[in-house]
This record gives C-alpha cells, structure tokens and sequence, in this order.
C-alpha cells in the first residue's frame, strides 16, 4: 500500500475513457506543483459534451485527499476521501432538487492499466449508494 500522499498515484497517464456502450472520452492525468497536486483534464467528446479538470491534494493536516472539479457546464463540486478496501473513494454532501444528498466517485478494479469509476448518489439519510454513471478506464500507451 502506498503512503497516503501517493496513494492516486495509480491515476497518473492518459487513459482512455468508455461508457454505455460506444461512448469514448479521453483523460489526461498528471502532477503539477512539486508532483504535490493530481491534475486531471476529462474530455468527454464524442461521447458527451462533457469537458472539465480536477485538482487533488493530499491534505496532511486533515488525513485525506481533497479534490476539486470545475467543468464546461458550470459545475464546481468539492470531495474529500481516499483509500478504503482496495477502493479509492471521494465524497461530498450536497442538494439535488431541494434534497440532501450524498455524492461519491469510487475508483475500483484497480490495475497497473486498467480501473473502473462510478458515480454515486445515496439519500442523505439512508446509505445505500445508486450508481449513476460507470466509466470503464483503460491506459493509452505513449
């Protein structure tokens, strides 16, 4: 197991991105500011109009990675988390149509190149997490 400052290392490369069915996308994820920051650059074309970035840090003081994403749709969304059972795990609180709600992004079926990524949603008062979106991850040589 990585020490928790590398632990997204496994999310560094250029990465094919695919979804339901025939929808491809592409990211791009990298080290920026002393290899301290995680960037990513999603480009969702064709499959959706979909383009954004996240910024991840390790957050020593707190004990947990935090992430940023901002994207073409005007969405700014914050998440917090990290390593849980073989799993990488950020999550947020928020309101969709005027509910609380959580959030989570799990990374999972880890491998040197290859990972799935889910988005979640679950009732902020029940704990049972609903899929949304799963994207299958596969690295592009080069």
């Amino acid at each position: 197991m990585p020490e928790p400052a590398h632990a997204f290392d496994f999310w560094i490369g250029t990465w094919e991105a695919r979804w339901s069915g025939d929808h491809v996308g592409r990211s791009r994820v990298s080290t920026i500011l002393d290899d301290r920051v995680v960037l990513e650059q999603f480009d969702g074309r064709p499959g959706t109009p979909l383009e954004g970035m996240s910024v991840s840090t390790w957050d020593q003081n707190a004990g947990v990675w935090r992430q940023t994403w901002v994207d073409n749709q005007g969405s700014y969304l914050d998440f917090a988390g990290g390593p849980v059972d073989g799993r990488f795990e950020l999550v947020r609180s928020a309101e969709v149509e005027g509910r609380p709600v959580r959030q989570r992004m799990v990374w999972s079926e880890i491998e040197a190149d290859a990972f799935r990524w889910q988005w979640q949603l679950a009732p902020d008062d029940d704990g049972s997490w609903r899929t949304l979106w799963e994207i299958r991850y596969a690295r592009i040589a080069g």
